[in-house]
């Protein structure tokens, strides 16, 4: 049993002291504060949320909204920067720097994929391709189908159908007063480009007054 705890105890001991022996060997004047902004090689904006790692020292941070970053290097680091969208790239920092700071503005470029071209088509064979095409009708658009809903016969066709009431007669008689008083000393207007005339026509045809006279 002691011999357990003996053997327990030089192994921690040895531990400690490569431990130590490690953070003993870091040369702390060497160490360098990288600090900088990342930004888009398109558009030279700020990347928010970039992955900025250390390699050598296997350490890294994330920048903050505006693109900045700062974190603890050694001369000869080599420094990675990821982000989504964007292409991975790696600088490595000068091992000739004099200073403990540095600072530097890092450019990264859009990871652009090229995906081929690919054609939709409505129909799903060509028996159905070759049907909707011999049934097309080439002038059944929608310019068309609004300038036959607009068109005189329509609209006269739609008033017929409305009811009369004060209103609209009391403005029927206004118009026609307004159309008399602007054709005054001129040639009468054409009633047959008038939807009401129309609306008129149609409903004493339906009414059968145009029998009886």
């Amino acid at each position: 049993m002691k011999s357990i705890y003996f053997g327990a105890t030089i192994f921690l001991l040895v531990t400690f002291q490569t431990l130590f022996g490690q953070v003993t060997s870091i040369d702390t004047a060497r160490m360098i504060q990288l600090s900088g902004v990342v930004i888009s090689e398109e558009t030279l904006e700020e990347l928010p949320y970039v992955t900025v790692f250390n390699k050598t020292l296997r350490k890294g941070v994330i920048s903050d909204y505006y693109g900045y970053f700062s974190l603890i290097s050694f001369p000869g680091d080599t420094i990675v920067f990821a982000n989504p969208g964007f292409k991975k790239s790696s600088f490595i920092i000068p091992d000739t720097l004099k200073q403990n700071r540095y600072s530097l503005i890092h450019m990264i470029p859009a990871d652009t994929l090229q995906l081929k071209e690919v054609t939709i088509y409505p129909w799903p064979s060509r028996e159905e391709f070759a049907n909707a095409f011999i049934n097309m009708r080439p002038y059944d658009d929608a310019i068309r189908k609004a300038q036959q809903e607009l068109s005189g016969e329509s609209l006269a066709f739609a008033a017929a159908r409305i009811q009369t009431d004060p209103s609209l007669a009391y403005g029927n008689s206004i118009n026609q007063r307004y159309s008399q008083l602007y054709s005054s000393n001129q040639v009468p207007v054409n009633n047959l480009l008038n939807p009401y005339a129309w609306s008129k026509f149609l409903k004493d045809w339906k009414e059968g007054k145009l029998d009886r006279q």
